[in-house]
């Protein structure tokens, strides 16, 4: 038998009854249409976790104070974290080049009879930097090709310099709504806000800002805030001295690990921190860095795909089963067939070629409507995890490479089952 014989007559045989081809080929479908939307599911997790971690750049060691639960409220572990803390670590820590500082309250807000209670964030001069780089908010209406500079992000005025923050200067600057609510729409420079029973001077209004993801527009509020320098946040709106999140700028993003050993150096040495009876120490604080919390967010995508991916595997081999079931009858209800064909002169490779091309053609045809259901799913699956599923285009030759092994796999047995058959067994056969 040609080629072209052996496929005309594997056809006619899978069309003979639809209905059972139909039914046949539904696992192997689902399965197909599982891998690829589990593999969308498993780079949008990836992507996702990507981008709620990009304001932590690759030189960047965030170092936080370790906190416990007590009396209902976190507490800090041992000695804080402080502003001294963090002065004191670039020229300590030969990697680090410089420390972004930054602390964070809630204040009421008054300018003549209008009051307004928010967050407050004390933080160093280049704090608008750290904005941009969080890439959660932006000017209103900014171009997306446009590159952002803190200088977009004025409105009026200006942001607090560096030597505001070594004097402890008694400014700050306002977000746009927080200025509308407190002046009604005079100008805020050169204006007084009292921060709970503290003055300060209004030396720049930020522009309005709105968040660069569309489904946190609603709930977030980026025009109500106010920033102040962080020696005059410590000194004036604390009764204690709070703890301080501290962000390291390392030198050379290849030594992270040799960076990190010398900042807990540095702080054990600063907090009095010795080695228990175990040999460890029992340290106050804790750093990250983008490939900790990276890694760790990765493994769990990574564990969530591969639990999908089973389950996909089991549709499949349902599938496959499937396939085998089907041309097991069909062999039994084509015994008489096998046995004309074999007492015609057609060899037992041709009959194992037969059956085992309509397998493959049953794997194939479910793999075909598999890839099509699975990318059209792929909005669905998007919906179920926070609207991330990014299609990988190498999933699709994938998924019908394993819906045509399937077949094959599948349809060995009953092919070489037909091929054994004894032809006069066959010819007597009703």
């Amino acid at each position: 038998m040609t080629l072209f014989d052996i496929l005309f007559t594997a056809l006619r045989g899978i069309g003979n009854n639809a209905l059972r081809t139909a039914l046949t080929t539904l696992g192997v479908i689902i399965g197909v249409a599982s891998v690829i939307a589990t593999l969308a599911l498993g780079n949008g997790a990836r992507a996702a976790v990507d981008a709620n971690f990009r304001f932590l750049g690759s030189d960047q060691i965030q170092i936080d104070q370790d906190l416990q639960l007590k009396n209902g409220q976190m507490q800090a572990v041992g000695k804080t974290l402080t502003y001294q803390d963090g002065l004191g670590l670039p020229g300590a820590a030969p990697l680090v080049d410089r420390a972004e500082m930054s602390v964070n309250g809630s204040a009421t807000l008054r300018h003549g009879r209008e009051t307004k209670s928010l967050g407050f964030q004390g933080t160093d001069a280049e704090a608008l930097l750290g904005v941009i780089a969080h890439g959660q908010v932006e000017p209103l209406g900014w171009p997306v090709d446009k590159p952002l500079t803190p200088q977009a992000f004025i409105g009026e005025g200006r942001f607090y310099s560096h030597a505001d923050v070594v004097d402890g200067a008694p400014v700050c600057v306002l977000g746009y709504q927080t200025a509308q609510d407190l002046f009604e729409g005079d100008d805020a420079i050169g204006g007084t806000v009292w921060v709970n029973r503290t003055q300060c001077q209004v030396i720049g209004v930020l522009t309005q800002l709105e968040a660069v993801n569309l489904q946190d527009r609603i709930n977030t509020r980026p025009n109500d805030a106010i920033y102040m320098p962080i020696s005059f946040a410590i000194q004036n709106l604390f009764d204690k001295e709070p703890w301080v999140t501290i962000i390291a700028h390392v030198t050379d993003e290849s030594k992270m690990e040799e960076a990190k050993a010398q900042i807990a150096t540095y702080l054990r040495q600063r907090h009095g921190i010795t080695r228990g009876p175990d040999g460890k120490y029992a340290d106050d604080f804790h750093m990250t860095t983008k490939q900790d919390i990276l890694g760790a967010q990765q493994q769990s995508a990574a564990t969530f795909s591969l639990l999908l991916t089973a389950l996909a595997t089991v549709s499949l081999i349902v599938g496959g089963i499937g396939i085998m079931n089907v041309m097991l009858a069909s062999v039994s209800e084509r015994t008489h067939e096998i046995g004309v064909r074999r007492a015609v002169g057609a060899k037992r490779r041709d009959i194992v070629a037969q059956f085992l091309f309509e397998a493959v053609l049953l794997g194939a045809g479910g793999g075909a409507l598999g890839i099509a259901v699975g990318v059209l799913t792929i909005p669905v699956a998007a919906g179920l995890n926070q609207g991330v599923a990014l299609l990988d285009p190498f999933s699709i030759p994938l998924a019908f490479g394993v819906a045509l092994a399937t077949g094959l796999v599948f349809g060995i047995y009953p092919a070489l089952r037909a091929a054994r058959l004894d032809p006069i067994e066959a010819l007597r056969y009703e």
